[in-house]
This record gives C-alpha cells, structure tokens and sequence, in this order.
C-alpha cells in the first residue's frame, strides 16, 4: 500500500492530487522553486522541499533533485501530475530504478506514444485510423514538396516530440512550404531536443474529441467516457465537457472502441487518453496518446461518479479495474473552463500579484485552483492558474451555471482569460454544440 507520495508538479494540478492523497489518508511531500516558496500547494502538502532556482530547468525538469527530495522524504511513490516530467521515459526509468513506484504507465508506453511518428506507425498497425501523413526523412526541399504533394494542401507541419499545441504550422500553399518547415524545426530542436519532424493532412472543421481510458497489470483495459476539447486558442485547449455534444451515440461507441484497441496494443497501464480528430462525417483519425492524467479531467470524474487521481493510485499499487470505486453521483453533463493569466484578446500572459480572487459557492460547480489571494502569479510557468468545472443534469444547466459563477467571480491585480470564457459560453454556436477547432479565430 503506498502512504506517502512525493507530487512531481506545482500548482492546480499538485493541489489536485492532495486533495485525493488526503481523503484516502496519504501523506504528501511537495516540491517546489525559489519562485513558488509561498504557493499554495506547498502550504497544503505534510512537506515541503525546495529544488532549485524560478527557471523550470533548475526545479521541477531537475530530475536528480526531485529524486533527491523522495528518498530523503522516504516516500513510496512519485506522482508527476501533468506537464513537466509527466511524460519524461528517462524520468520514469530513474523513479523505479530507485525501488520508488511511478504513478503512471510503463516507461516503454510513455516512450512508445512520445514520438509522434512512432505512435502513427503503431496505431496503423494495430488498426487505429491514423491521419493520411508522411514522416520525412530529411527536410530537402525536393522531398518535403514531393511528400506534400502526395498528401495534398492544406497540411499540417508537426513536430515529432511536440505537444501543448507547440511545434506545429499549418500550410495552405506550396510557397509556404518551405519556411514552415524551418520554423517548426527550430521549435522542435528549441523546446523537444529533436528536429524530427512529419507532414500530415489536414482536416478541413475538425472536432477534438478524446476518450479515457484505463490498463491494469493483468491486461484489462477500459473506456471511462469520452470529452469535446474542440474549443482551443493556439492548439491549446480552453473550454472541455463530457459527453461531447451534438456526436452521435454510434460514433461515439466508435471512438471507445478505437480508444480500447489502442490501449491493448500498448498493453497499457494505468491512466491515459486517446486523443481524435473527428471530421464532420464522423469519421475517426487517432491523434496522439496522453500517457498521463489530463488537465480536463474532472469533466469525466463528474459524469462517470469517479476519482481518476485515486484510480491512478490504486493502478499504481497493482489492483485491478474491478477493484476501482465508483461514486454514488453522476451527473448528465459537465463542463470545463481552463482560467489563464492572460490578456482574453491577445492571449499575452499576465503576470502579477492576485489582489482580489473570488469566487461564489454554488451548487453544481466545482474549483480546481493553484492559486488564492496574495499568490504571485510568476512568467516561469504555464500561465492557467485554475479551472472552473459545472456539473448537472443537463448541458443547457452546466453553461447557465457556468455563465453566472464567471459573471459574479471578482479577479483582481491580473488579466485573466475570463470575459472571452464568458463570452464563448453566450455564443449561440456553443450553446448550439456547434463547434470545431477553429470557433476561437473565428
């Protein structure tokens, strides 16, 4: 049984997974930089350690470190949250060196499903719709347009270790072939340590649907529901809900099927997602593999009556799927908003003190937050500084309560994201479920 978990991670998702640990009696130990010494997911946990400078590379991407903190700590598990290590084979390869349980998948999934490339490859072998694409070998200019001429424009230009909406550029034209090509690569090289880059075709209002999926160690894998993630601004999701409106129930026992068949074919454990483009035929291409909890989470745990970071932890001790709880509440739908320290036109992070954060308590609406009044919020960091989720017995309840909980929330000494939130759940297309990728631009 584990009792006691170092949380590789800051903020809403590190408060997130305490809260868990607490209510199933599980000692915490946070981690922290100089820059987050008074964060609120440092007070909350039963200890706290410093390791290192503001810079993510000198804190939470210090391995040895982080290592470092466990042992002394003496914990019986690691977990890494999302973000940072969270996907990191090497990481995951020195946590269970070191006889300390990693709160995940295997090393081998994690490594399978980080390289975009060879995650297309093993989808399409085990059957998994892939988008028609192409990895290229080089990035000559006569084999990059041959490539794409086979594939046809537009197209995307995506890195092969990308993620979080980085490293990737779509193409109209054959003219602007080229200098995407350099562009992504440099962000490859820049942020993923790898120019390998692919082409892939490019789905003309796509939806962004995923399922969650779970694996325990005797092979079981399961399907927990499946969300819309189609609201997003530069390849980053904003607003999530389960189940995805407006998606037929055939096609959505589709995508769960899909989600399954690629959950056996990496033998996975523990929790992750499979993630869909759906095009307005309804048809299914596999997008990639999150080999780790989501930031949308709490959207499936609202309407499937679950606590998935207690399903982590337990998967992780070595129980079976049959063995996991579930809760006697289940609501019909539910809806996620991400809150960024950001300007809501230009998306520009937001930097500053929090001199006023408030916000109702209301039935049906839950807070997932990293922050509280007084909290510094830094520029080192991933700008979402929490998450506003409604649930209820309809979607037209969870947008009404969601509108009115922004509307009364009091946010002050930042910009945040909040008044373009509000206006997207008062847009007639969403109200409508009629929405694809491209609803922010447009």
């Amino acid at each position: 049984m584990i009792k006691k978990i170092l949380i590789a991670n800051r903020g809403e998702i590190a408060c997130r997974v305490i809260k868990t640990c607490k209510s199933l009696g599980i000692k915490t130990v946070a981690v922290f930089s100089e820059a987050d010494q008074y964060s609120v997911h440092v007070s909350e946990a039963d200890e706290s350690y410093l390791v290192g400078g503001a810079r993510v590379n000198e804190s939470y991407l210090n391995q040895s470190k982080i290592i470092e903190a466990a042992k002394e700590a003496e914990v019986d598990a690691i977990h890494p949250g999302y973000g940072f290590l969270s996907e990191n084979t090497e990481f995951a390869q020195k946590v269970q060196q070191e006889g300390i349980i990693f709160i995940g998948p295997s090393a081998e999934a994690i490594d399978k499903m980080g390289d975009k490339i060879h995650a297309r490859k093993l989808m399409e072998e085990a059957g998994v719709p892939v988008v028609p694409g192409m990895t290229l070998k080089n990035t000559e200019e006569f084999e990059v347009i041959t490539a794409a001429k086979k594939i046809g424009f537009p197209l995307m230009v995506k890195a092969s270790a990308g993620g979080g909406g980085i490293g990737m550029q779509k193409v109209e034209h054959e003219d602007e072939l080229m200098k995407a090509v350099q562009s992504v690569v440099k962000k490859a090289e820049t942020f993923f340590g790898s120019a390998d880059i692919f082409l892939e075709k490019y789905i003309e209002h796509p939806r962004h649907i995923e399922a969650q999926i779970a694996g325990d160690n005797e092979g079981h894998i399961v399907a927990v529901g499946s969300r819309d993630c189609s609201i997003q601004r530069r390849h980053q999701k904003i607003i999530e809900e389960a189940p995805p409106p407006e998606f037929s129930k055939e096609g959505n026992q589709r995508l769960l099927e899909e989600a399954i068949k690629a959950g056996k074919a990496l033998n996975y454990t523990n929790v992750g997602t499979i993630e869909f483009l759906v095009d307005e035929e309804e048809n299914i291409y596999f997008l990639e593999m999150n080999t780790r909890l989501q930031v949308e989470h709490p959207v499936t745990e609202e309407t499937a009556g679950i606590d998935l970071v207690e399903w982590q932890i337990r998967l992780a001790e070595g129980q079976l799927i049959a063995e996991q709880k579930e809760g006697g509440h289940k609501a019909a739908h539910a809806i996620e908003v991400r809150i960024y320290a950001e300007d809501p036109k230009t998306f520009f992070p937001s930097p500053g003190t929090l001199k006023t954060w408030r916000f109702p308590e209301m039935d049906g609406i839950r807070y997932d937050f990293g922050v509280q009044e007084g909290t510094v919020v830094t520029p080192y960091y991933d700008p979402m500084i929490g998450k506003v989720i409604a649930f209820s017995d309809s979607r037209d309840n969870c947008i009404k309560l969601l509108t009115e909980c922004l509307e009364i929330a009091e946010v002050e000494g930042i910009k945040t994201n909040i008044p373009m939130l509000a206006e997207a759940l008062k847009d007639e297309r969403f109200k409508h479920g009629k929405v694809n990728t491209h609803f922010v631009g447009q």
